[in-house]
């Protein structure tokens, strides 16, 4: 939790240099024959817990394919969308922010979307959580407060919260103490319940699920602040994967029912989506006068 707010710069060379390598064991995909699937993964845990809790997805996509599917966690979302343009992965599971991010730099698109049991839905919402005991109980008493985004392709756990606070007129540059950024959802929901930060901004479906294990106590945490609904994290392909192995994986994954991944619980199979469903994410990029492409 001592990571400082990275400058672009140096999330751009740590990225470069992870890519280097990742890619490196990677598969190359250069003849038409495909010998395996490679899958990359947003970092919402460490890179062996997110394996384990996708390994029923993994295996179940495995049996359906008939081909080898191989995961890849990076530390950071940047790690998967350079190993996207790099072509070293065939499909990634991102985030909704950096899937806009990856789509301006690379030949990828939006296919599939999870849908759960529990919600019925593919969509869910950015908090911001404080632990109850501390008093506070609304954004504007964190004025000089020490608080924690996950990383800064991130959706629900930077981009709409901060879009949200400038909207009632609180400027995060400035408004808070200390600000960090803690690499992963989990992280910060436990840098808050450990008071290592006053407040942090999470996914609610992360949160619950962290509940949902006994990482953490529901009645522990007041919610400060919730988004409007954002578009559920998207399943993307490379552009020029085969066709033929789209259309195989499209109905492979509408097949997932009744299998746990992640923080998405048990899964209600995946329906379509399309790039277009992700222009509300646009919209708030325009909020915070994002370049996208120099987000890299």
């Amino acid at each position: 939790m001592s990571h400082p707010r990275f400058s672009a710069a140096r999330r751009t060379a740590l990225g470069a240099a992870l890519v280097l390598t990742v890619c490196a064991g990677l598969p190359q995909h250069a003849s038409a024959q495909q010998r395996a699937l490679t899958i990359g993964l947003i970092p919402a845990e460490d890179s062996q817990a997110m394996i384990e809790s996708s390994r029923q997805v993994l295996d179940a996509l495995q049996q359906q394919l008939g081909m080898p599917v191989k995961p890849f966690v990076a530390t950071d979302y940047n790690g998967v969308i350079e190993a996207l343009r790099a072509k070293k992965l065939d499909v990634a599971y991102l985030g909704p922010f950096s899937y806009v991010l990856a789509s301006s730099v690379a030949e990828v698109e939006a296919f599939s979307v999870a849908v759960t049991k529990k919600t019925g839905q593919s969509a869910y919402r950015s908090v911001i959580l404080a632990r109850k005991d501390s008093g506070l109980r609304s954004v504007a008493e964190l004025k000089g407060r020490n608080f924690a985004f996950v990383d800064p392709s991130s959706a629900s756990g930077h981009l709409f919260p901060k879009a949200g606070l400038q909207q009632t007129g609180l400027d995060p540059e400035t408004y808070f103490g200390r600000v960090v950024f803690s690499g992963s959802h989990d992280a910060s929901i436990l840098a808050v319940a450990n008071r290592k930060v006053d407040a942090a901004a999470v996914a609610d479906r992360i949160f619950n699920s962290a509940v949902a294990k006994g990482t953490v106590k529901q009645d522990d945490f007041v919610v400060l602040w919730s988004s409007r609904p954002i578009p559920e994290s998207p399943m993307v392909w490379r552009k020029d994967l085969d066709p033929a192995l789209k259309e195989k994986l499209a109905k492979a994954l509408a097949n997932l029912k009744d299998v746990k991944w992640g923080d998405q619980g048990v899964l209600n199979g995946f329906q379509p989506t399309s790039d277009a469903a992700y222009d509300v994410v646009r919209d708030t990029a325009k909020v915070l006068k994002l370049d996208l492409r120099g987000m890299k």
